[in-house]
């Protein structure tokens, strides 16, 4: 299968582009720079150069493909409402490119939104502020088999940049690794290799469901993720109110843990890295 994947040296894009290649498949990969062309070609992928509004190349790409991933996103928080509305107008770019064909695309979405225990059935309401789920689904109500990944908001493993280690550097900042009210709001967790495959089983599995979860450890709570990185900083862990996170309130406050038992019976997935506690428990995570 060639599969066109954005994001394709990013975090969740550039492992998803190995298990693809990996698999066999031939991958097309979008680059920003000359440095994430050569670093796409060294692997393998053919290159098609570009951003995400550059929505004429997006179709083109599309439209040479077998399938479409796509998991590139702008997580500049500062503007996150622009990126949104980019990464909606990308889907759709991608939509046009599928429509009239049988060809498949997976777009990727948080769980931000949905409640604790929420499984793929549950539908993410459309007022959120990205826009992934809503643009596959309009998608597919037009006959394009359009689908999404949800990921866990942490998605973790070595050179991790997300959410935990901003946790950590507020801690490094404030003295304290903090958590809101009695932390008893959970997240849930997915290593990146495990996500990756989530991504490849759906595509040689035809794309079958709207949604999937990719969710190893569904329940984790906030205050234990807290006390993880308080003892290997050396810091108390304590309640703190809401402002004390700042912009990240939201998501540090936020149950974001669901059920991922759809997915696996459908897939056959089986997640085998480690769980998010035990791998955020790694000096790797505290290296300055």
């Amino acid at each position: 299968m060639h599969v066109f994947v954005t994001g394709a040296t990013g975090w969740v894009g550039s492992v998803v582009t190995d298990e693809l290649l990996n698999a066999g498949h031939r991958v097309t990969g979008l680059a920003r720079t000359d440095a994430k062309a050569t670093e796409l070609a060294a692997k393998g992928a053919n290159v098609v150069s570009g951003t995400l509004d550059d929505l004429d190349v997006l179709r083109a790409a599309a439209s040479q493909a077998d399938a479409v991933i796509h998991t590139a996103f702008n997580h500049d928080f500062s503007k996150f409402a622009e990126n949104a509305e980019q990464d909606r107008r990308a889907i759709e770019a991608f939509g046009a490119a599928l429509e009239g064909s049988d060809r498949p695309m997976l777009v990727t979405a948080g769980l931000a939104g949905l409640p604790r225990g929420a499984t793929e059935a549950d539908v993410l309401h459309d007022a959120g502020p990205r826009k992934s789920e809503t643009a596959a689904r309009t998608l597919a109500e037009r006959g394009v088999r359009a689908a999404t990944v949800r990921l866990a908001p942490s998605v973790h493993g070595n050179g991790d940049h997300g959410f935990v280690p901003l946790v950590i550097r507020r801690a490094r900042e404030t003295g304290v690794s903090a958590y809101i009210g009695e932390g008893e709001n959970c997240w849930s967790g997915v290593h990146r290799l495990d996500a990756a495959k989530v991504y490849r089983l759906a595509l040689e599995q035809g794309v079958t469901e709207p949604v999937y979860h990719a969710v190893a450890d569904e329940v984790v709570p906030f205050r234990e993720i807290a006390a993880v990185i308080g003892r290997r900083l050396g810091l108390p862990v304590e309640t703190r109110d809401r402002d004390h996170f700042g912009w990240f309130a939201m998501m540090a406050g936020a149950d974001m843990s669901v059920s991922s038992a759809r997915t696996r019976s459908v897939l056959g997935w089986e997640p085998e890295g480690p769980d998010l506690l035990s791998d955020i428990d790694r000096a790797v995570y505290y290296a300055e």
